[in-house]
């Protein structure tokens, strides 16, 4: 039986891949009737559609940690290894509470996973958590046009919904611009450590499980706060150290949480990986910007330039620290990615504070860096 195109994905300029749905419905909701973020926050809702910036992730493996890294939020991920889903999902195995990207658009969908630790499909959970798939169009096409034209608004939509319909809405669709404070904890939460060495405050933007495992597994309690949590705040709670977290969208959306970087830097070592990167680089008085197609994957080499070591890192982030306006700020670049020369890492040792674009925790992805966490109790350790 030939099976009818069911699903499609539609580019600003009325480019139109037809494939197979697969997990939720485009728009939709959670089936505890939230609302998933899959409907652009500030574009025309379209109904029936998903208005998403469509990316892409360059990983083999490592589609649960993906699909439930709070980064991805707003975000539609186009997988460029071809076949998603083989082994399903794993209890231990989510990155966050949730799925977070808008959408997921895959070459192969396997539905009948084998693994032993899976619990559901991927399908599944999709389907449970209102986040629509769409496969069997040709991905490598569409990860060279992102390449080429670089990320881009997109819809994903029902195949029989008109193009007439969807493109005056998509064309004045854009990515939300409150991200962060939809993944950030609500109030504060604090992780004791069996044998705490350290205390150490945790500034959540949308913060991966992982990052929270590696340092407490290195003794450190932790008290996990919302992104707004002001630095009079932090500074009560006597930490250690001051750790900001990855997360989704434009660092310039989030001045809140910089203000409160800019006022503790100094007082405290401070520790950031991604948006934590770029907030401490804009606390500091250098600037971001916006990267043609984003780094995404889990095989992006990094060089250190204090060792010399090339470090193969995981990446996910649409936005970089520019280089031109470091002078002046008392950063030094620390690391460097190999495939375009932008700034992977930044450093001021006088103020105690350092930080890297890329994922030390892995998950997915090489644990090259984790060397990173071991530097950052290694500072704390110094100023007890």
């Amino acid at each position: 039986m030939i099976r009818t195109y069911d699903r499609k994905l539609v580019l600003p300029d009325g480019t139109e891949y037809y494939g197979f749905a697969f997990g939720g419905d485009p728009g939709a909701q959670a089936a505890d009737g939230s609302f998933t973020g899959t409907q652009a926050a500030d574009s025309a809702v379209l109904p029936g559609c998903s208005l998403l910036e469509l990316v892409f992730n360059t990983s083999m493996a490592g589609y649960q940690e993906i699909l439930s890294d709070p980064s991805y939020t707003g975000q539609a991920v186009v997988m460029s290894y071809p076949m998603i889903g083989n082994y399903g999902m794993a209890e231990d195995d989510y990155e966050s509470d949730a799925l977070r990207p808008g959408a997921l658009i895959v070459r192969e969908y396997n539905p009948k996973p084998s693994n032993f630790r899976s619990i559901s499909s991927l399908g599944d959970v999709m389907r449970e958590q209102g986040v629509p798939g769409l496969w069997g169009i040709d991905t490598r096409n569409l990860v060279r046009r992102l390449r080429t034209d670089g990320s881009m608004m997109a819809a994903v939509a029902p195949a029989s919904l008109p193009l007439k319909e969807i493109l005056p809405v998509l064309r004045e669709a854009r990515p939300s611009t409150d991200t962060v404070p939809s993944v950030s904890i609500s109030r504060a939460q604090f992780i004791p450590a069996e044998e705490p060495k350290s205390h150490i405050a945790v500034i959540d933007c949308g913060v991966k499980r992982n990052i929270l495992r590696e340092m407490h597994r290195g003794g450190a309690d932790l008290t996990v706060l919302p992104w707004n949590t002001t630095a009079e705040q932090i500074r009560a709670l006597k930490p250690d150290g001051v750790f900001i977290s990855n997360g989704p969208g434009d660092p310039a959306d989030v001045p809140e949480t910089e203000e409160t970087i800019r006022d503790l830097i100094g007082t405290v070592p401070v520790f950031g990986i991604c948006l934590g990167h770029q907030l401490i680089a804009r606390a500091m008085g250098a600037d971001t910007y916006k990267l043609h197609f984003g780094h995404r994957g889990g095989n992006h080499p990094v060089k250190n330039l204090l060792t010399g070591k090339v470090e193969i890192t995981s990446q996910n982030h649409s936005f970089a620290v520019d280089e031109a306006t470091l002078p002046g700020t008392g950063l030094a670049v620390t690391h460097r990615n190999l495939l375009d020369n932008t700034v992977e890492g930044l450093a001021c040792p006088e103020r105690s504070v350092f930080c890297v674009q890329y994922h030390p925790e892995s998950c997915p992805g090489p644990q090259d860096s984790s060397y990173l966490f071991l530097e950052f109790f290694r500072m704390m350790q110094e100023r007890l």
